[in-house]
């Protein structure tokens, strides 16, 4: 299988291969994984035979239960052999380099492998090592990318919303450390949404956003005016470095969204949150749970998303 040189996620047909950002990516195979999504939501067939006689490797440098959960479903429905493994607490642990692991992985036969990593660029670095018939799905990576998260994102917002060409958007939160976050501005962008907003303190937002074509609010009211969707993003503390807030309750003061801020958004507006949640910090529970919530059919919707990714990289031979 020859990639593309100008895209490497894509073969030289212009059809995907491996799915390591959505930076760069056609608006075409977007909507194609978003309309292949479609056909699995609300099923009532819990298998089909896709990708029968294929093994999936779900390689999870770092931890993750709604991630890897969700995409060995999508990978059992699609009736492939999964076979999950936790490095971190295996062959990482005991010097083992991520190459040589990825090596021995390959030598068990694996057909595709979905990595979450801590370090930037790491599921990159795998796809370029592997033999030219695997796939690699980034599963997430560092600060850099959660590709089938911004998907999954975005087909909930279709279901909700039909269409981004009238969107006004928002993304909230500790956008410095969210691969989320990077991963939806793209999406946004390839789809046509006209107006992307991300709201939070400067210590949390990356220097120079506004190159992203984001425009930037630091007061959570004036952000959510008239907004149709509105992402929440949790801290993530695990990645800070140094006293980038003066508390988590502080915090919830200014940007924790209450019923009170989101008044600011349209009355019809819809809530995200890529999870997990930390209720009182960057969600109140009457949000989280009330009826502009969108926050449960969006893991539903992974499944869907995760096996459509699949499926496509499948029949692309």
């Amino acid at each position: 299988m020859w990639l593309n040189p100008s895209n490497p996620q894509l073969d030289k047909k212009g059809r995907l291969h491996h799915l390591l950002t959505l930076e760069g990516l056609p608006a075409e195979i977007l909507w194609q994984i978003l309309d292949t999504a479609k056909t699995f939501v609300g099923t009532k067939v819990k298998k089909v035979p896709l990708l029968r006689g294929m093994s999936v490797f779900n390689v999870f440098f770092e931890p993750s239960t709604r991630t890897r959960t969700t995409f060995e479903i999508a990978a059992k429905r699609l009736s492939a052999d999964v076979i999950n493994l936790n490095v971190t607490v295996s062959s990482q642990s005991k010097g083992e380099s991520l190459l040589d692991t990825v090596d021995n992985l390959s030598a068990m036969h694996a057909d595709m492998f979905v990595v979450r990593h801590g370090e930037s660029g790491a599921p990159h670095f795998i796809a370029r090592h592997v033999a030219p018939d695997i796939h690699v799905i980034n599963a997430g990576d560092g600060r850099h990318s959660h590709p089938t998260q911004g998907l999954l994102d975005m087909f909930t917002i279709r279901h909700y919303k039909k269409d981004f060409s009238n969107l006004r958007v928002a993304i909230v939160g500790d956008v410095l450390h969210s691969r989320v976050a990077r991963s939806q501005i793209h999406a946004f962008a390839t789809l046509g949404c006209p107006e992307i907003r991300v709201i939070g303190p400067k210590t949390l937002l990356p220097a120079h956003v506004e190159s992203l074509g984001v425009h930037v609010y630091h007061d959570m009211r004036q952000g959510l005016k008239d907004v149709d969707v509105v992402t929440m993003l949790r801290l993530q503390n695990e990645r800070m470095q140094g006293a980038l807030l003066p508390s988590a309750q502080e915090f919830y003061k200014y940007y924790g969204l209450t019923q009170d801020k989101l008044a600011a958004a349209k009355p019809d507006a819809i809530v995200l949150h890529p999870g997990p949640m930390n209720r009182g910090v960057e969600i109140d529970s009457s949000v989280a749970d009330g009826k502009q919530s969108v926050i449960l059919p969006q893991v539903t919707f992974g499944i869907a998303i995760r096996m459509a990714v699949m499926s496509i990289m499948a029949g692309n031979k």
